[in-house]
C-alpha cells in the first residue's frame, strides 16, 4: 500500500472480528515497524509488551478496570481485540544517553530538553504500528491506561518500575459489519482546515 493511502485510511478501530486471529507474521511486521521508528540519540528506550493470549488479555483488562470496572460500548468493543501491545519508555535511558560524551551534556538535567523525547519516540513507535497495521489490512487503536491503574498493570506483568507506560495499541481484523465500536472524537468534531494549522514563513 502506498503511504498516502495508509495515512488516508488509518482509523482508530474499536471493535474486531472475534473469530479472526492476527497472523504471527503480521504481528511481527507491526512490531518491527515500531522498532524502526526514529529514536533520539538512537537511545532505543522504547519497549513493547505483547499480550496475545486470552489469559494475558484478561489479566490486562482486569488490572485496568479495577474493582469498579463497568461494561460500556468502548470496552465491549475493545475486549474483542486479539492482540494488545503496551508501549513503554525509559526516561532514565534517555537522560543517560544524553550525558554521554558525544552529546556534550554531563548533568542529566531535564531542563535541557525542549520536549521529553522519551515520550516523543514512544509516540512515533505507536504511529509506525498504526500505519503498518493498515498496510497489512488490520485494524488498530491507540489508547491510554487510566493513571490510577498504571501501577496495577505494571505489577500484573512484572514491568520494571523505571519504565513509563505511554499507551496501548490494540490489533485485529476489523469487525466484518463495519462497526468500529464506540464512536470516537472525529464523529463529534470536524477536521480543522489546514490553513488554521499550517503557517508559512510567519505565524
Amino acid at each position: 500500500m502506498e503511504l498516502a493511502d495508509a495515512l488516508r485510511r488509518r482509523r482508530m478501530v474499536r471493535r474486531y472480528d472475534p473469530d479472526a486471529a492476527v497472523a504471527p507474521e503480521s504481528l511481527e511486521a507491526v512490531l518491527a515497524a515500531a522498532l524502526r521508528a526514529p529514536s533520539a540519540g538512537f537511545t532505543q528506550g522504547v519497549s513493547l509488551l505483547v499480550l496475545d493470549t486470552p489469559e494475558q488479555r484478561a489479566l490486562f483488562w482486569s488490572a485496568t478496570a479495577g474493582e469498579d470496572g463497568a461494561s460500556n460500548r468502548w470496552l465491549d468493543g475493545m475486549l474483542t481485540a486479539p492482540v494488545l501491545v503496551l508501549v513503554l519508555t525509559d526516561r532514565e535511558a534517555y537522560l543517560d544517553r544524553y550525558a554521554e560524551p558525544d552529546k556534550g551534556w554531563t548533568d542529566r538535567d531535564e531542563g535541557r530538553w525542549s520536549a521529553p523525547y522519551w515520550f516523543v519516540d514512544a509516540g512515533m513507535a505507536a504511529m509506525a504500528m498504526l500505519l503498518r497495521a493498515v498496510d497489512l489490512g488490520l485494524g488498530a487503536c491507540f489508547f491510554g491506561v487510566p493513571v490510577e491503574r498504571a501501577d496495577a498493570v505494571h505489577a500484573a506483568f512484572g514491568v520494571p518500575g523505571t519504565l513509563l507506560g505511554v499507551g496501548v495499541v490494540s490489533l485485529g481484523v476489523p469487525a466484518a459489519d463495519g462497526d468500529r465500536g464506540s464512536r470516537g472524537s472525529p464523529a463529534r468534531r470536524g477536521r480543522r482546515p489546514a490553513e488554521d494549522l499550517v503557517h508559512r514563513g510567519r505565524w
